[in-house]
């Protein structure tokens, strides 16, 4: 895929965590492993005094790997990247392109941890973070995640635009698996930024980033679709699909019902095409010139989700 929009768009919609407050969560983290690591190793004392001297010491080592190495790998995995630590001080670990972290970033983070936070008293992981721009440690570079703040203003984080309504679970057979994580994060930028590009230019952009997007699921965008709606579409139904994993058939705040990303994370199947009664709003629309019946199928009629911002260029 070629590159279409600039890293320093990143801050845009993931705003990284600076050392200062990682730290100060990272050190929540460890005191509260450390105690229950503790409290473990003497209920495991007073219980194993008959055991010979390997056999405590074996059981130390597990005791260390599995409270102080393998609990925060759960933590984070079950959290999907929300640790003791990083709750109290407004953060979270994500994917390089936004999304939840799986098991697999958990591991990764949590090993190469040991040797950078526990076994160097954290001096690798502060150097880490502060030579990288975006505060990431060797842990963050290796399983290409990024800790980000949660708690920022409502108007400073990035707003991607809703699809169309008659676009609403369109795509729920969409094959996404072969879609990179570079390709999301290119098309989440496009959209976060379309507002402020060039009519010609941002159209471009979107037929080029709906070519790769198409090519990868191997199915072509829908004729008549504009290509920043089927952009827009496809990333919705990314998101239904991944707080359907993260949080089953819980309701989803934020996300109307029915429309696609619903409370109960599903959409209405079967409905693919633009409800007949749909209309934008007449004050979001461009006015009909004269002589033209909305409606007809005339070239003036080709206002279909204008309230949403996705209009071809005249």
């Amino acid at each position: 895929m070629s590159e279409l929009v600039t890293g320093e768009a990143v801050a845009l919609e993931l705003r990284p965590a600076r050392l200062p407050s990682r730290a100060l969560a990272t050190l929540l983290d460890l005191v509260v492993a450390f105690v229950v690591y503790i409290v473990v190793s003497i209920a495991l004392v007073a219980s194993t005094a008959s055991l010979d001297e390997a056999a405590r010491i074996a059981l130390s080592i597990a005791t260390f790997l599995l409270v102080l190495v393998g609990g925060p790998i759960a933590v984070e995995t079950l959290s999907h990247g929300r640790s003791l630590g990083k709750m109290a001080c407004g953060l979270r670990v994500v994917r390089d392109d936004g999304g939840p972290i799986r098991f697999r970033h958990a591991l990764v983070r949590g090993a190469i941890g040991v040797v950078e936070i526990l076994l160097t008293i954290g001096v690798v992981a502060c150097i880490a973070s502060l030579v990288s721009a975006r505060g990431r440690r060797l842990g963050d570079v290796f399983a290409g995640t990024l800790v980000v703040r949660e708690r920022v203003p409502a108007g400073r984080s990035g707003f991607l635009p809703p699809p169309p309504p008659w676009l609403a679970g369109r795509f729920q057979g969409l094959d996404l698996s072969a879609v990179p994580d570079g390709l999301w994060l290119a098309i989440r930028q496009y959209l976060g930024r379309m507002s402020q590009l060039d009519p010609q230019v941002g159209w471009a952009m979107a037929e080029r980033l709906a070519g790769d997007l198409a090519a990868r699921t191997g199915a072509p965008v829908p004729p008549g679709v504009p290509p920043a709606a089927y952009l827009a579409a496809v990333v919705q139904e990314r998101q239904v699909r991944e707080a359907r994993r993260a949080f089953g058939s819980r309701p989803v705040a934020g996300w109307p019902v029915g429309e696609g990303g619903g409370g109960v994370v599903r959409a209405a199947a079967g409905n693919h095409g633009p409800p007949t009664s749909y209309s934008p709003p007449a004050s979001y629309g461009p006015s009909a010139p004269s002589g033209v019946v909305p409606g007809d199928g005339s070239a003036g009629d080709r206002s279909e989700g204008s309230g949403t911002g996705f209009v071809p260029p005249a």
